[in-house]
């Protein structure tokens, strides 16, 4: 059956719509910065380099890398179907978090930019904590979207599912794609007032595949950095007089204005306010007794994290007794560690949910 030729044309037509166009989904070479993205005060940047991909957070936390990363030959996958391939040694670091990914001018290598950076941070009084490059820093050398293999530095750094970038982008393009080459360095430097900054440098080669040629042969340069920052208390502190309709109706309340340093049990001074209502609480109801039980999320091994859960417990106790009078018969602290969790532990604000202190009528 031969179709005519206006019908042909037209067919071809629609076919030819449904493919994706190169030329308006391509990557493109950068002129300018992201809108709305900046470098750090305290850091440079590589000259002629262009931020293309941007994220910054007033206060978050990130283990970096410290040590070649080790596969973890269990049964456990990321939710990319990937092997995990995990740093022995990290360094944790809380504060203000920012991530940049840049692409730098043309001719620049992945070498000579982590060597200018390594220069700059020295200067500033900082120092190398750890580095590697290629094959020696362990898992694959892959991008932060595939899926199917095993993990690598990447996605240590980046991971996919902090990724905002649109398919196709600069920012996307440069991540996702697989390098050809990497180096990367941990290092701290001096914030001028006693604290340390921590800054991770990973640079590597771009491949520039299909929808991404522009960045072919080109050097993404991708910058995690943490400064310290205290913790601004935003939580609404909850009264005793709803902690005691929560006690009455539902026999326990879970309160979130108790504060510790990560893997610690010392209670920090921005819990007075809830540890002075918790007093208040059991100076107005002389013959309430109370469980005090901590709870933990699932970071760590269920073990250290049953133990820490009961000391935080037991610090909360030991406050409300030294600081408040409140007889230690009346309280009864335990830990509950990971095991029984409000919500699943799938992202840092599902964590945040579940480390908690619940109070239980007795």
């Amino acid at each position: 059956m031969r179709l005519a030729p206006i019908l042909v044309g037209t067919l071809l037509g629609a076919l030819l719509a449904l493919l994706p166009s190169t030329s308006l989904a391509d990557a493109t070479e950068p002129t300018k910065d992201l809108p709305g993205s900046s470098d750090p005060a305290w850091l440079k940047r590589f000259e002629g380099s262009f931020i293309i991909s941007y994220e910054h957070r007033t206060f978050d936390a990130i283990d970096f890398p410290a040590s070649k990363l080790v596969v973890d030959t269990s049964e456990r996958r990321d939710a990319m179907n990937n092997q995990l391939a995990i740093a022995p040694r990290t360094v944790h670091a809380e504060g203000e978090y920012t991530r940049l990914l840049y692409i730098a001018p043309e001719q620049a290598s992945p070498l000579e930019v982590i060597r200018n950076y390594i220069n700059e941070i020295k200067a500033n009084g900082g120092q190398l904590v750890y580095g590697c490059r290629d094959e020696g820093c362990g898992g694959s050398m892959e991008g932060n979207t595939h899926g199917g293999g095993t993990q690598g530095l990447l996605e240590q750094l980046y991971p996919s599912k902090r990724i905002k970038d649109a398919d196709f982008s600069n920012g996307k393009c440069a991540s996702g794609g697989d390098p050809t080459e990497q180096r990367y360095i941990l290092a701290q430097l001096p914030d001028g007032s006693g604290g340390m900054r921590s800054v991770a440098v990973y640079t590597f080669g771009l491949e520039g595949d299909v929808y991404c040629t522009a960045q072919k042969d080109r050097t993404g340069v991708l910058v995690v950095a943490i400064s310290p920052k205290p913790l601004q208390n935003k939580m609404v502190t909850v009264t005793s007089d709803e902690m005691k309709r929560a006690l009455e109706t539902a026999g326990h309340i879970a309160l979130y204005g108790l504060y510790f340093d990560t893997n610690k049990s010392q209670v920090k001074p921005e819990s007075k306010p809830t540890l002075e209502q918790i007093a208040n609480l059991l100076k107005q109801m002389p013959n309430l007794r109370l469980g005090v039980v901590g709870h933990t999320d699932d970071v760590g091994d269920d073990a250290s994290n049953l133990r820490l859960s009961q000391r935080r417990a037991d610090a909360v106790v030991a406050a409300l007794v030294e600081d408040y009078g409140i007889a230690e018969s009346r309280l009864s602290p335990s830990g509950a560690g990971e095991t029984k969790p409000v919500t699943p532990n799938t992202n840092d604000a599902a964590r945040a949910k579940n480390r908690r202190v619940e109070l239980v009528k007795l």
